[in-house]
């Protein structure tokens, strides 16, 4: 495992010296807790020449409340989310990501922008209508979360994802966030669900159902109406999943099934008085 080792104090550096590298025919790489990235480059499934450590960058470390909105950078780690829990619906998610060791490495930004399809860390973001901010050589943009996420992060080659933005009202809103195994307390999710209800809607997100993590606009229209019965809503919105249901290790397709239902019915339940 032979590669150049650089770790940037600002954010600039880091995306100037990606530049730099790709044109000299070198193949960079960000990362922030490098768990991933280190797994797949000892087997042999990724190449690089340089590593790019971010955890040095103000910019992807801020944890705070700013104006309004909760700011949390890329570099953040699970155990961190967990422990200053500032959003309650993101901490639940978080904490059930793998194991303790591994969460106090796992950054929001490694989890989100891997190539492990759970990516459980997105739910709450997709939920809750968040603004994220990417920068690429000496560009800084803001976009809405979802302009940037579809079934993966959408970044350009270079682009690294600095922060994402939930507006505070989000924070103290009705949720449920429930994590489904088939086997042992940690691991791989057989279905990761998290629901929040804002403005008197429920909306839904699902990870480990399908081969991506999404929230579902269709399947919230159909728990969201009145006068239709709980057995209707369930039919409905199980129909409304926008993918092919899993079929792996973790679970088949018919298990994966009966779970789902059995968590739309809790979010119901749970979500549809309060």
């Amino acid at each position: 495992m032979i590669y150049d080792y650089y770790k940037p104090t600002r954010l600039l550096e880091a995306t100037e010296l990606f530049r730099t590298k790709q044109v000299e025919g070198g193949k960079p790489l960000y990362f922030g807790g490098g768990t991933e990235i280190i797994t797949l480059f000892r087997l042999q499934e990724i190449s690089l020449d340089t590593a790019i450590d971010i955890k040095a960058i103000d910019a992807v470390r801020i944890h705070d409340m700013v104006e309004g909105y909760f700011a949390i950078g890329a570099a953040v780690t699970l155990t961190e989310i967990q422990t200053k829990n500032q959003f309650p619906l993101l901490t639940e998610v978080a904490k059930e990501v793998a194991d303790r060791t591994a969460r106090n490495k796992i950054t929001l930004g490694g989890n989100i922008c891997g190539n492990i399809f759970y990516r459980e860390a997105v739910l709450p973001l997709l939920l809750s209508d968040s603004l994220i901010v990417t920068a690429r050589g000496k560009d800084i943009n803001m976009n809405l979360l979802t302009s940037k996420f579809n079934e993966k992060m959408l970044l350009e080659d270079g682009e690294i994802f600095v922060q994402a933005f939930i507006e505070e009202k989000y924070l103290h809103a009705p949720y449920i966030a429930r994590k489904k195994r088939q086997q042992w307390d940690t691991g791989y999710p057989l279905i990761t669900a998290a629901a929040l209800k804002i403005d008197n809607h429920i909306r839904l997100a699902f990870s480990g159902l399908c081969t991506f993590p999404f929230r579902s606009k269709q399947m919230e229209a159909v728990l969201n109406e009145t006068g239709v019965s709980d057995e209707e809503k369930l039919n409905r919105a199980i129909a409304a999943v926008p993918g092919e249901i899993l079929d792996d290790v973790e679970g088949s397709k018919e298990y994966r099934l009966f779970v789902l239902r059995n968590l739309l019915e809790e979010i119901l339940v749970s979500l549809e008085r309060v």
